[in-house]
């Protein structure tokens, strides 16, 4: 079956406020018809990323600010969260530099996993994960906008829509202290796995130490030294480390895509069916996370905002649009040498982000069948 996928593009050929992008977030909102899907008084969970220090293209503090308009408008509550990628006052901290803060986007700002990251409640999936720790203020929310900043990832190939439910919306620790138990569970393989360094490799540029999240990296004796009990397995040292001396043993690339569409599903399984939507920004496209401490320039130029409650549909559709288009002088996409014609996000990146959205369409969460309507 095909589903609607509302799209506003980023081109503004007037002088007018009704072609901004900003107006045309607006309309989304209003075809997306919250008023039928919040109750009056319900707490509305608005899910996104408060990006990192260093990396500024998030979707940006005044679009936030119309949804939650929007969700006081339908009669709910909105509250703007994300879970712990950091520790969890420095994270708050980062989204306050980044412009986000109740006075910005006029509704409460919070860790939806707790200030520690490991406020959580435990929902069962499918075969690879076998359950998630889904964060309690999301687990408990009865309703929930996902904004999401589409971008490259360098796991996941593309971090949408269901990269931002699957690794968002599950905490960031456990109360045990177990990696395992938490968001580290969606990227490594079984129990045994570990970051394995290589010391004749490296050469102590310090970029994987700089990089680590949670300071499990230290050095100590003319080398590096690796706490595992700290360590996450997000795997950005690996990411950045030139020499490849340090790896994580991870999950195989198909496997790790099926375990994003799992966690997704584990998330959204707790709500009732119409009462999630979905805003993708492809805007400001650019090929690495928002959690990584930087922003490279944009692969491609700014196309727009896709809106729907088929979270499927409009993965599919924003996929489409940004791999279609036209790649950007000085940008990664054209120092890998990709052409127009080409795929931009696994040309550019090595990493297909097609199959988690595949896996999402197996598992019942959606159509990839769309049609799309500029409003």
């Amino acid at each position: 079956m095909e589903s609607t996928v509302y799209f506003a593009t980023a081109r503004a050929i007037r002088w007018d406020y009704q072609y901004s992008q900003v107006a045309g977030l607006e309309r989304i909102l209003e075809k997306l018809d919250l008023g039928g899907r919040i109750e009056k008084d319900e707490y509305v969970a608005i899910k996104t990323h408060f990006g990192s220090r260093g990396a500024h293209r998030i979707v940006r503090p005044i679009f936030l600010r119309k949804v939650a308009d929007a969700v006081k408008a339908a009669g709910g509550k909105p509250f703007v969260c994300d879970t712990v990628r950091i520790n969890g006052w420095e994270y708050l901290e980062v989204a306050n530099q980044n412009g986000i803060n109740p006075l910005s986007v006029g509704c409460p700002v919070l860790l939806a996993d707790g200030l520690f990251g490991c406020d959580s409640v435990e929902v069962k999936s499918g075969p690879v994960l076998g359950s998630v720790q889904v964060a309690s203020a999301i687990h408990d929310a009865p309703a929930m906008v996902v904004v999401s900043h589409c971008k490259g990832h360098i796991g996941a190939g593309y971090g949408g829509a269901i990269k931002n439910l699957a690794m968002g919306g599950v905490a960031g620790r456990h109360r045990s202290g177990d990696w395992r138990r938490a968001r580290g569970h969606l990227h490594a393989a079984s129990g045994e796995s570990s970051l394995v360094r290589d010391p004749e490799r490296c050469t102590l540029c310090l970029q994987c130490l700089h990089v680590c999240p949670t300071e499990a990296i230290s050095q100590e004796g003319g080398g590096l030294v690796v706490e595992d009990e700290r360590c996450w397995r997000c795997g950005r040292c690996e990411r950045v480390c030139p020499e490849g001396a340090i790896r994580l043993q991870k999950r195989g690339e198909d496997e790790f895509q099926a375990a994003l569409a799992e966690a997704a599903q584990a998330v959204l399984s707790t709500f009732e069916p119409g009462r999630v939507v979905y805003l993708n920004f492809a805007l400001e496209v650019q090929p690495e996370c928002d959690c990584m401490p930087m922003a490279d320039t944009p692969l491609v130029q700014d196309q727009g905002i896709f809106g729907g409650d088929d979270v499927v549909a409009v993965e599919q559709a924003t996929l489409d649009r940004i791999n279609g288009a036209v790649p950007l002088p000085d940008s990664a996409a054209t120092d890998r040498g990709v052409r127009h014609g080409q795929r931009i996000l696994p040309e550019t990146l090595g990493v297909d982000g097609q199959p988690h959205v595949d896996a999402a369409a197996a598992l019942g969460l959606g159509s990839q069948r769309y049609r799309l309507v500029e409003v």
